[in-house]
């Protein structure tokens, strides 16, 4: 059986702001990761196109695991671990492909689930202000709680602030975890929504926290950024890594797919950012 949840986020933006908030902190959180033991390495970062949604950009990145994982989860894959992510972005619906040896996972920002994948599926809220946040992470001033917007005046986020705040937008996450070793799946999969949910709690709130800084970034603007600190990240990643021979894991096509992950095990993935 699939571990299937659907996240949905509260976001005090518009959602041309999600837009550009969202880039812009995809490529600050992973060179700040970077400064720690491991980084994200962007492979490829291009336009694209699909037959339904239009231009869209696929982008592949290697996101380097090895030390943050526990250690129940080290002893079963190798010293040097990475897993690859492809992502089409055609926004506001993105595709996201990523196998990681044996842990499976799909993430896709829309719905189109059955009438029995919508029975089965849990709803979590997430909520960027009041949910709790590991210590490891916090930082007063990306906490919506205190943080106030000099540029947009927006915040901090007060109790039941999704009910009074304008603008507000919501992004559904759709995460389908499947890990099929017997004795392990439960485990495996629990420990992967998670690990899903960190990264969504952490990555919003620091979009909005970081607002003042992309407030008035256009499109190309944050692609201009994008690139640069991909390219600043890449470095940081290479130099860590120069003397260490990576394996190679299974990857999903590269080829754009045509409809979201079709159910196979080829296009099963970890998470997505995008």
């Amino acid at each position: 059986m699939v571990l299937t949840k659907e996240y949905r986020i509260c976001m005090p933006l518009t959602t041309e702001e999600y837009r550009i908030g969202q880039l812009y902190m995809i490529a600050r959180h992973s060179h700040e990761q970077s400064d720690n033991d491991e980084g994200v390495e962007v492979v490829e970062n291009i336009e694209c196109d699909h037959p339904e949604h239009g231009k869209g950009q696929f982008t592949e990145k290697r996101i380097h695991l090895s030390s943050k994982l526990p250690y129940w989860v080290q002893s079963i894959i190798p010293r040097i671990f990475y897993v690859t992510e492809k992502a089409w972005n055609y926004y506001p619906f993105t595709i996201t492909g990523t196998l990681v040896l044996l842990f499976i996972l799909r993430l896709k920002q829309c719905l189109g689930l059955s009438p029995i994948e919508l029975i089965h599926r849990e709803i979590d809220f997430v909520d960027i202000a009041y949910d709790e946040l590991s210590a490891k992470h916090y930082k007063e001033e990306e906490d919506p709680k205190f943080f106030q917007s000099q540029r947009t005046g927006r915040g901090p986020l007060v109790e039941g602030w999704k009910n009074i705040t304008q603008p507000i937008m919501c992004s559904y996450k759709l995460v389908h975890a499947s890990f099929e070793v017997w004795g392990m799946q439960t485990r495996v999969e629990d420990f992967i929504h998670r690990c899903i949910r960190d990264i969504l709690l952490l990555g919003h709130r620091q979009a909005f926290a970081w607002i003042d800084e992309w407030y008035d970034m256009t499109l190309e603007d944050v692609r201009q950024y994008e690139q640069k600190m991909q390219a600043e990240t890449n470095e940081k990643v290479r130099l860590k890594n120069q003397n260490e021979r990576p394996m190679t894991p299974l990857t999903p096509t590269s080829s754009v797919p045509s409809s979201p992950l079709p159910k196979s095990p080829t296009n099963r993935s970890w998470f997505s950012w995008s």
